[in-house]
């Protein structure tokens, strides 16, 4: 069955959070929506899960009206299954009867919670462990176990990984889609992690500010974020005042060949492109840059670029250790851009936003 947001607008007292989303997520699909803290995406979840009303608009699962004007199902009968961010398992019970708590009592309860354990990647020895005895990870799949057992048409999932440090939290990252995948459960995702919400799945909703700024494919999305703002939200990007002629960006790193023009013929333009889409040549003709500095981070390196002639900005890149061969502070290289830009209007843009320039001595 298909999730549709239609019209939905939500205000606490006389504070706007949310206003007139509209979103579709088709069966069986994973959406993400990422936004900055008080974006209103964890209000949108609550709506869809029935713990608050909106103001305005529908939300339909199938052709089922889960609110509407002057109606509104409750939480619990919505069919809607709901991950939290600390999993919010009940602390007296095993892991087996925190998943069974939602089904209906039977012979079919116990195969059912060990059919889930397996889903969610579960051992079943843990089945008889209290949630105190299990780590973040393995709490974080024991929520989404519960949540799944009563198959739900929507499984909602808020922040359910931010409490889990790097690398437990993309194990079971990694669970919850394998899960999720294998059940073709509907899912809806809302997260601050650019990154999570770009790898979550299907889709990606970027709130900024309680509207809905831009949806769509992932990889579309981050291809051409439809403001420059939104593009410095989504990953590190170099926002760089430009002069735009023939599908050519001058700026900063020379010129640059434009993929998208999002500029809407403003005279005043900023070019964007990701520092991964830089490429350094240490052995070019012709440097348009200066090593600044070299830190190492891990099997990273960091390294600090000074490029733009008199007016130099500065450009990080990471750069694989085994890969930093003659690149010195002092080094003169040549700056080379694939993929090309992306052009937005300068109006509006805070110095800030901009590629920081280098601090001139003197």
């Amino acid at each position: 069955m298909i999730l549709s947001v239609s019209g939905v607008s939500k205000t606490f007292g006389r504070t706007p959070v949310l206003d007139d989303i509209s979103l579709e997520v088709p069966q069986g699909s994973r959406t993400a929506i990422v936004g900055a803290s008080g974006s209103g995406k964890s209000t949108l979840l609550r709506l869809i899960a029935g713990f608050e009303r909106p103001d305005t608009g529908r939300i339909l699962l199938g052709d089922r009206a889960l609110a509407a004007p002057g109606s509104s199902v409750p939480a619990h009968r919505r069919g809607i299954g709901y991950v939290a961010q600390d999993g919010a398992l009940f602390p007296h019970l095993t892991v087996a009867d925190n998943i069974a708590f939602g089904l209906p009592r039977g012979r079919s309860r116990a195969g059912r919670v060990r059919e889930v354990m397996q889903l969610a990647a579960l051992d079943p020895a843990l089945a008889d462990r209290l949630p105190h005895q299990l780590s973040g990870g393995q709490q974080q799949r024991v929520a989404l176990a519960r949540a799944l057992a009563p198959r739900p048409g929507v499984i909602l999932l808020d922040e359910p990984f931010s409490a889990l440090d790097t690398g437990l939290r993309e194990q079971t990252r990694r669970a919850v889609i394998d899960a999720l995948e294998r059940t073709g459960t509907t899912a809806v995702l809302v997260t601050h992690d650019q990154e999570e919400a770009l790898s979550f799945g299907d889709a990606i909703g970027v709130m900024v500010d309680g509207r809905l700024a831009q949806a769509g494919d992932p990889a579309a999305v981050f291809d051409a974020p439809s403001s420059a703002q939104i593009a410095a939200f989504l990953g590190p990007a170099l926002l760089l005042p430009a002069r735009a002629h023939d599908g050519v960006a001058e700026c900063a790193l020379g010129a640059v060949a434009v993929r998208h023009d999002l500029s809407d013929g403003a005279t005043s333009v900023v070019a964007m492109v990701r520092p991964a889409q830089v490429r350094v040549d240490v052995e070019a003709a012709d440097p348009s840059a200066i090593v600044h500095a070299v830190r190492s981070i891990g099997a990273m390196a960091e390294v600090s670029l000074l490029a733009g002639g008199s007016d130099p900005v500065v450009v990080d890149l990471a750069v694989p250790l085994h890969g930093l061969g003659a690149l010195r502070p002092g080094s003169r290289v040549a700056l080379r851009i694939e993929g090309g830009a992306v052009l937005y209007p300068a109006e509006g843009l805070q110095a800030g936003d901009l590629a920081p320039h280098a601090v001139k001595a003197g």
